[in-house]
């Protein structure tokens, strides 16, 4: 990259393609150059205006309210484009409910970025607004949808084996495993929860996984069903929290003095799964970067819009973040 290059971008004497000036800032920014922000500000400038939408879960839980603030942070700060973000949330899980939505903020936005449940009402949904120019990106779980633009999330069927490894080798002996989903019309989860079987059949036959209770990803539920679990089988020695929920479950063990005797893996480091780590009551945290997360998905839709993407956009696979203990 030559010094003229750096001048045009600073200097605005002439325009420079959009990946052009993404290296720039990312050469300025390793150096620790002064002008950062001001590079940042020239290529804004010059960069399309977009309105991105992203409907996401329920905002009482905090993992999504730190990925909609994630969300909303990369789009504002973007290089590439002049961005505006619509940030909608969901409480109910109900497919129709969830086209509806993506329905309107599709109306609103050039494209959207949508954690929804795999059902025919969504992916209907879903190649509509394709249809109307405004491609639709899945985050965390990924859809059927052929008509989808590009799925952004860690690797599921890894985290499952991940936390079939962990209870198969931290449990003190072998026994029964419970595992929990918020629903199996979330693929990501789905694809957890069969490669936690996988893994276990393959690797630890001697463990028994249980039939997967529904939780809806409510924390409620997920409570009593970890209380029901604990008190169903004395030789319980795991649990697997493939979904979300995990607020539950982690205040179900503490009440019932489980941490030393049950191993147990679940998703996102937040407050509650943080000190649970501290704590001792839950061994092992698979995370979704979600600072990462963010960058890559604006990258993605900003990459589609201008007619950039190629075929390696349909799927990113993000490095999934382990914690224990020890580690945080």
């Amino acid at each position: 990259m030559s010094v003229a290059t750096v001048d045009r971008v600073l200097n605005r004497r002439h325009p420079v393609r959009a990946e052009t000036g993404r290296r720039v800032v990312a050469a300025a920014e390793a150096i620790g150059y002064h002008a950062t922000g001001l590079l940042k500000q020239r290529l804004s400038q010059a960069a399309p205006q977009r309105t991105f939408g992203f409907l996401l879960q329920k905002q009482g839980d905090y993992f999504y309210r730190q990925l909609a603030a994630d969300l909303a942070e990369a789009t504002r700060n973007s290089a590439i484009i002049q961005g505006r973000s619509i940030v909608e949330f969901m409480d109910e899980l109900v497919p129709s409910t969830i086209a509806g939505k993506l329905r309107e903020v599709g109306g609103k936005a050039d494209a959207v970025a949508v954690v929804a449940v795999d059902h025919p009402h969504v992916n209907a949904a879903v190649e509509e607004l394709q249809n109307k120019g405004v491609p639709v990106f899945t985050l965390l779980s990924d859809l059927s949808s052929p008509a989808r633009a590009g799925y952004l999330g860690i690797d599921s069927r890894k985290a499952g084996r991940i936390a079939g490894w962990t209870i198969s080798r931290v449990a003190r002996k072998p026994g029964r495993v419970g595992i929990l989903v918020g629903s199996h019309r979330y693929l990501g989860q789905e694809l957890a929860e069969i490669s936690f079987r996988t893994y276990l059949r393959e690797c630890a036959p001697e463990f028994q996984p249980l039939e997967p209770i529904v939780n809806l990803d409510d924390q409620r539920i997920a409570y009593e069903a970890t209380i029901d679990l604990l008190a169903s089988n004395a030789d319980l020695v795991g649990i697997y929290a493939a979904g979300g929920g995990m607020e539950g479950m982690i205040r179900a063990m503490r009440d019932e003095q489980a941490g030393d005797r049950v191993v147990s893996v679940c998703n996102e480091l937040i407050p509650d799964t943080r000190a649970a780590l501290i704590d001792g009551i839950v061994d092992l945290v698979i995370a979704t970067p979600t600072k990462l997360l963010a960058a890559k998905t604006i990258e993605s839709m900003a990459a589609t819009l201008a007619n950039a993407a190629t075929e390696s956009l349909k799927q990113i696979i993000l490095p999934a973040e382990l914690y224990i203990s020890e580690n945080l």
